[in-house]
């Protein structure tokens, strides 16, 4: 196996990182971003229905000519489409956007009062062959107990806020007993550890960026970052994190950064069961 890919536990293949497009502007710029991603190695694109920008993906992605069977391809259920009608309708309508036949990776973007429901319609696409994996993004341990005693398979991944500020030790030990890969969003705080003196001082000791301190810090603690960027330079500088190791002790240095699993660098929407 590809030193930069890991395992589901359902033996499907993901890579070790990811490619973020929150936010990633027009269709033509998405498309551009997502070129350049496949162009310089990344072979995971993170999108969601709530982005907007499904159909800059898929653009991106016919005209990267990789083969589509290279790329690791993950779109995600927006709040108003839970149910098992509406999720069965919004994951057509996200299949059509993106151009594709199937989707390696769903998730259930946020807690909702009907996971249950919704995750039925998520365990029959999967059994279709239409959705490789299956996940969710922003579960905490309740609600991941909650859809264990309803349904049939557990999440293959959870996606939540992660960065040296907010390390969430208990989600990712949680995941890891459960055989749950964790996907960080935000994994460099928005920039926010740019200015961090730890950060700085670690990214002279390794002559690495800071973002690429960050990263590096995800995948030695199991856990597969996805940084978003439409800088060229950045999209090459922050998958370049494979040839070089951070110490134990300065992995231990960069968890003492953690301010908690409440810091965020957005709100829940409203109509969420997040806080419950």
């Amino acid at each position: 196996m590809d030193k930069n890919l890991t395992y589901l536990s359902n033996g499907i293949k993901i890579p070790l990182l990811g490619f973020g497009t929150y936010k990633s502007g027009s269709d033509e710029d998405t498309s551009k971003s997502v070129k350049n991603a496949l162009k310089l190695g990344y072979r995971m694109i993170d999108t969601a229905s709530f982005y907007g920008n499904e159909v800059g993906i898929g653009k991106g992605i016919k005209e990267s000519k990789v083969d589509r069977e290279e790329i690791f391809l993950v779109t995600k259920l927006w709040n108003e489409d839970h149910g098992y009608e509406n999720t069965i309708e919004a994951f057509n309508k996200s299949l059509r956007n993106l151009n594709v036949d199937y989707i390696d990776l769903y998730l259930i973007h946020w807690p909702n009062k009907l996971n249950a429901e919704t995750w039925r319609a998520f365990e029959d696409l999967h059994e279709m062959g239409k959705v490789k994996a299956i996940g969710v993004c922003n579960f905490k341990v309740n609600h991941l107990e909650e859809l264990k005693k309803s349904g049939n398979i557990m999440p293959m991944v959870n996606q939540v806020e992660m960065h040296p500020f907010s390390i969430k030790n208990e989600i990712l030990n949680y995941c890891k007993e459960s055989n749950i890969k964790v996907i960080a969003w935000s994994p460099i705080s928005r920039g926010r550890i740019f200015s961090n003196d730890l950060m700085i001082s670690l990214s002279e000791k390794y002559n690495k960026t800071i973002a690429q301190i960050a990263l590096r810090w995800h995948i030695q603690r199991g856990v597969i970052p996805i940084p978003k960027s439409s800088n060229e330079d950045r999209i090459k500088e922050n998958i370049d994190i494979f040839d070089f190791e951070i110490s134990s002790e300065d992995m231990k240095y960069i968890d003492l950064l953690n301010e908690g699993d409440d810091i965020s660098v957005s709100k829940p929407p409203s109509n969420t069961i997040y806080n419950d």
